[in-house]
């Protein structure tokens, strides 16, 4: 009778199988591991609609929807399908049909009702209401941020809870008078929507005992932009109560906080609101709704039934004011004593005074400024050593320039001599030769006359060369003016001229068509550029070639200055380009290596930047760019 063992299993009676096949699992489900406790749950997201009254971003509505779908992520133990429809019709002063609302609403969850509905605010409350048996006939709901009065009992079902709250326009009076007695006018802004019509006479009717204390503006049957011209120019001891403004007179729908924002940058007043989704920025404070709390209470019930409870079972009692609460910004603006608040007030954005801000920096600089004033003595001294120091490297400069200027000179002595001999032995041939004339019997006057105007040019032009030399030569401190720089360089090129001329060696200068203006010194700039051109000279007077020519040239770059000095010679080796510029660098035999470290020093001494690089057609190119005067 006996069966067939499993397979691997020796051959035993069908009790014993059993017995070794409950030891197998046991094994098993100890040595598994178990399904961590933080995974996702299982099965289909709760389908959950937020019914708006206004809109998405109409306050105060927006912020209690804001805290409650933040709240219900984040409690929810299940997945949740988050979907959210707007009553359009609430915001119109004069309602319209709800029939084609009714009927998309119909057509969109026929098939798949939500697990649960929550409005948001009176007249989503309201709507819910009239059209649950046509809609929802079984989805339990959540009547939310709706005010106690507004809610129809007699059509509650056991399917619904109500989560009001209790607006006490009185106790909110009582608070404003509390806080500044001397209030002669409370100027009520409230909007136009059938809500707000509402609101205006529960308002009216609960002002009436403070008639005899103090006078009640309504701004309910104006347009917003006429609210905002009277609260310019408000009488003294006024205060504006911001009630709702969703809907002004005009028919005007209102989003968000722009229209408390527009009336707070115009009113000569401060404005109260018990709203708190309006607190932190534009209203003073008072006793308000606590959007946490009310939203708070409202996930906690909605998941209470999204877990299987029954929401008649569940009661909340209407939701009063929270402890006040004041912007300590507009008390400061206002004028108002903080021992005029409420008890048990809180005052938030309160900004800290010198001592409480800076506390521990203020302790800790007076810790550090005996250890300062040693130093400061100390760092004085040093700064002093330093500027003498400064000053002394810079005269050393100046003299090194100036010894580089004397040499410089002493290299073109022969051609200066030279091209001062030429006007010089034209002179005296000019000056023989007038004598001889004016020896004769009838002298031609009107040859004497042109003799002795080249006497004059010979003169003026080896007067030139001579200033030329002594303001090259010339000891002065630096003199920055603002200067043309074709001006310069041309003077430079014309000092060095006869020596490119002795050498054979052709020099151009190629001026820009438009004017170059700068500021710097007129005798350092025209030592750099003379340096520049007597190295390219030097260059070029060893190449055995017909073109043996240096070009300089200025131009204009964006909104820089360039000077150009390019020569045709053999170029600069790729391993000196990078110390071509170091002091005590040089390629010549006879060099000090000081010409181009010096002009560096006086280019960078311009804000300026000077560059060398071989050309592609031989040769090396020096590159000068100065700031432009603007």
């Amino acid at each position: 009778m006996g069966g067939h063992a499993p397979i691997g299993v020796p051959n035993m009676s069908r009790p014993v199988v059993a017995t070794w096949l409950c030891a197998c699992l046991l094994v098993l489900s100890v040595i598994l591991p178990e399904p961590a406790s933080g995974a996702a749950p299982r099965g289909e997201p709760k389908r959950v609609l937020l019914l708006h009254s206004f809109g998405r971003d109409f306050r105060p509505w927006s912020e209690f929807a804001r805290t409650i779908r933040a709240e219900l992520e984040r409690q929810s133990p299940w997945p949740l399908d988050l979907q959210e429809q707007t009553l359009l019709t609430a915001r119109f002063n004069n309602p319209g049909r709800e029939a084609p609302f009714v009927d998309y609403l119909r057509s969109l969850y026929q098939d798949v009702a939500p697990d649960i509905v929550i409005s948001i605010g009176a007249p989503a409350a309201s709507f819910v209401q009239r059209y649950r048996a046509e809609l929802f006939p079984n989805t339990p709901m959540v009547l939310a941020a709706v005010e106690q009065r507004l809610v129809n009992r007699a059509e509650l079902t056991d399917n619904d809870t109500v989560i009001s709250v209790h607006n006490d326009f009185s106790a909110f009076f009582s608070s404003i008078l509390q806080v500044l007695p001397d209030t002669k006018t409370i100027a009520v802004v409230i909007g136009a929507s059938p809500l707000e019509k509402f609101w205006l006479d529960e308002a009216k009717r609960e002002a009436k005992p403070f008639e005899s204390r103090v006078a009640f503006v309504w701004y309910a049957d104006l347009s917003f932009e006429e609210i905002l011209k009277r609260a310019t120019a408000l009488p003294p001891h006024t205060v504006l109560f911001w009630g709702l403004m969703s809907v002004d007179a005009a028919g005007v729908a209102h989003e968000g906080d722009l229209a408390l924002r527009g009336l707070h940058a115009v009113a000569n007043a401060p404005i109260f609101s018990f709203q708190e989704a309006f607190f932190g920025q534009d209203t003073v404070g008072g006793p308000m709704h606590s959007i946490g709390a009310s939203s708070e209470k409202a996930v906690n019930t909605a998941i209470r039934i999204l877990g299987g409870e029954r929401p008649a079972n569940i009661k909340i009692e209407p939701i009063g004011f929270a402890p006040p609460k004041y912007d300590w910004r507009g008390l400061q603006r206002w004028g108002i004593s903080e021992s005029n608040l409420p008890a048990g007030s809180e005052i938030l954005f309160r900004e800290p005074t010198f001592w409480e801000k800076y506390r521990w920096q203020v302790a800790l600089i007076a810790s550090v400024i005996l250890v300062q004033a040693a130093l400061i003595s100390g760092l004085l001294h040093e700064r002093r050593r330093r500027r003498l120091a400064e000053v002394e490297s810079r005269q050393r400069l100046a003299e090194l320039a100036r010894v580089n200027r004397y040499s410089a000179a002493g290299e073109m002595a022969a051609s200066i001599a030279h091209e001062l001999n030429q006007p010089l032995g034209s002179i005296l041939t000019n000056t023989e030769t007038a004598e001889l004339m004016l020896k004769s019997v009838s002298p031609d006057l009107e040859e004497i006359r042109e003799i002795l105007a080249d006497i004059r040019r010979d003169d003026q032009r080896a007067s030139e060369v001579i200033c030329r030399l002594r303001s090259m030569l010339r000891k002065v401190p630096t003199e920055v003016t603002e200067i043309d720089l074709n001006e310069t360089i041309a003077g430079a090129v014309g000092i060095v001229s006869p020596l490119a001329e002795g050498r054979a060696v052709g020099l151009k200068f190629v001026p820009a068509p438009m004017t170059l203006r700068a500021k710097g010194d007129t005798v350092q700039l025209q030592q750099v550029v003379l340096n520049l051109i007597m190295n390219a000279i030097d260059a070029v007077s060893d190449v055995q070639s017909e073109k043996r020519e240096v070009v300089v040239a200025t131009a204009r770059s964006d909104e820089q200055a360039e000077i150009l000095v390019s020569d045709a010679g053999p170029g600069i080796a790729d391993d000196h380009l990078k110390d071509i510029f170091e002091p005590f660098f040089t390629t010549k035999e006879q060099g000090m290596g000081m010409g181009l470290a010096i002009a560096r020093t006086i280019v960078d001494a311009h804000h300026g930047q000077i560059t060398v690089e071989n050309r592609n057609s031989g040769g090396a190119v020096f590159r000068i760019k100065l700031p432009l005067v603007r």
